[in-house]
């Protein structure tokens, strides 16, 4: 007998808003402050060699995959001490690029979406980015919201799924996650003992070697998806 799904889970960057153009305009807007506030780090690195940086911290520190805000401090405040600047402004440029970091523009779908989705089960988060739900204002669509970078792990390591199911109550075999990455979100979710849903908003290949419970283009099409598992497992 199937099993009912009590929740949905959803990752936030390209599954709620699209992410490639916030993260460059909030680049811009920190540059920008750099520019006046920090001119030295400004003269002395561009966008594309702190973006290079964080990619080499990356790739050397296990805890910099788990935490987004702390690789940005810390690429911030090396730009800040080569430069001679003084390295306390690297709080106030993080501020800065925080605040750029939560106007985003969501897709069509999600606010309508997640209201008629609440109406049905309850609805949770998780996330391996440091979007401000409350910033944003969908925080309170969500029942949980759980954070890599505060919780400290990350997908696709089952237990950040895990953590979510268990701040709900639920069994992971009740509860069901959305996003678009394939790894991280689908492989993830499922090794951890979720269904998974891999929202395809950008026509990408499904690769054989991965197979999600379903694929959708969109909130309504979770929605519909949901409805008729719901139906499936009511009882007659």
């Amino acid at each position: 007998m199937a099993i009912p799904i009590k929740a949905v889970l959803f990752d936030l960057d390209d599954t709620l808003w699209p992410i490639a153009p916030v993260i460059s305009r909030a680049e811009i807007v920190l540059y920008d402050w750099l520019a006046v506030h920090a001119p030295a780090v400004a003269n002395r690195f561009s966008i594309d060699s702190m973006r290079a940086r964080r990619a080499e911290l990356m790739a050397t520190n296990p805890r910099y995959q788990v935490d987004l805000w702390s690789l940005r401090h810390a690429v911030l405040c090396e730009a800040m001490i080569a430069s001679g600047e003084d390295v306390a402004k690297a709080e106030a440029a993080m501020a800065v690029f925080s605040d750029a970091r939560n106007v985003v523009t969501l897709f069509d779908d999600v606010l309508p979406g997640l209201q008629r989705l609440g109406d049905k089960v309850a609805l949770g988060s998780i996330s391996n980015g440091f979007a401000d739900l409350q910033a944003i204002g969908l925080d309170g669509h969500f029942q949980v919201s759980i954070a890599a970078h505060r919780c400290g792990t990350a997908k696709p390591d089952p237990a950040i799924f895990v953590m979510a199911c268990e701040a709900l109550k639920i069994a992971p075999t009740e509860a069901v996650y959305v996003g678009d990455d394939l790894l991280l979100d689908v492989e993830g979710a499922q090794k951890a003992g979720l269904r998974a849903v891999w929202m395809n908003r950008f026509a990408r290949a499904v690769p054989d070697h991965i197979k999600p419970d379903a694929v959708c283009t969109s909130l309504l099409e979770v929605e519909h998806w949901l409805t008729n598992h719901l139906a499936a497992t009511a009882p007659s």
